[in-house]
């Protein structure tokens, strides 16, 4: 029997095939969210600035400043400047998150929009690598008008924030890889609770958010230095306080190196979901 008789299915963990074929997913997605995109940008922002209304100026009214330690000593930062500084990565994490969960399933399983998108010349991975660019996109739009409105508070000024974008869309990128890892697992949406209340929620208690990571006993404090997120604010923390963070291009390997592990897996899977 020859191999055209009987050809080779390729391996769902062969590398991405990609293309520029994924713009036009992309675009058909931003369409799409203009229609909704004011009632979205609320419901994006209104959460985070709630935790930073809440507890930045509520808690911090009792807290005061905490005590950090940078490379000129231990400091003490207003816990408003402190909490802000953590949330957005937040922020970045959940709006990526929802959008490559919820988002994203509904167009893969639900309304099975995927499948009529590969009716036209793009590939199923075209298609997968536009919906994590698109939820990076999502995060960044969001963490951005959040970011505007801590400015307008006068949370900080550094000019240094600059360079927190480029980091926040980092962010973006790596969990919407690692999410799509659990849309391309999920039967429905009520899986999600998993990833949310196993993984989502601890992360954001032991990444240095809400207090600092030095006040866990040591152990947790070496767990939580391998989560993505805790690299996330380690880079952007500095940067509200006007410092460069140590350790950069570290942090930035883990988030990178996190998104393109997740990305791969998240891939196979999809590949062999839509194989079956």
């Amino acid at each position: 029997m020859s191999s055209i008789d009987n050809p080779v299915t390729p391996s769902p963990w062969a590398p991405p095939r990609l293309s520029m074929r994924w713009w036009p997913v992309f675009l058909r997605n931003l369409l799409v969210w203009r229609k909704l995109a004011v009632p979205s940008l609320v419901g994006n922002i209104a959460e985070p600035l709630m935790w930073l209304v809440a507890f930045g100026y509520g808690m911090g009214a009792l807290v005061g400043q905490v005590n950090m330690a940078t490379p000129q000593g231990n400091m003490a930062v207003p816990y408003i400047l402190f909490l802000a500084s953590g949330s957005i990565c937040m922020s970045a994490m959940n709006a990526a998150t929802f959008e490559a969960l919820y988002s994203a399933f509904s167009r893969m399983h639900v309304q099975k929009t995927w499948d009529g998108i590969m009716n036209a010349p793009v590939s199923l991975d075209d298609v997968v690598l536009a919906e994590m660019l698109w939820a990076a996109f999502k995060s960044l739009f969001t963490v951005t008008a959040i970011l505007g409105v801590m400015l307008a508070l006068g949370i900080s000024h550094s000019p240094k924030l600059l360079l927190a974008w480029p980091v926040l869309w980092l962010t973006g990128i790596t969990f919407s890889c690692i999410a799509l890892v659990f849309n391309a697992l999920a039967k429905g949406y009520d899986f999600f609770t998993y990833y949310f209340t196993l993984f989502l929620t601890p992360m954001m208690f032991l990444s240095g958010v809400f207090f600092p990571r030095e006040q866990l006993p040591e152990v947790v404090q070496h767990l939580s230095s391998g989560l993505p997120l805790t690299h996330a604010v380690a880079l952007v923390r500095p940067l509200f306080m006007d410092q460069w963070p140590q350790g950069a291009l570290g942090h930035l390997l883990v988030l990178a190196g996190y998104g393109a592990v997740a990305f791969w897996i998240a891939l196979a899977l999809t590949r062999r979901r839509f194989s079956r």
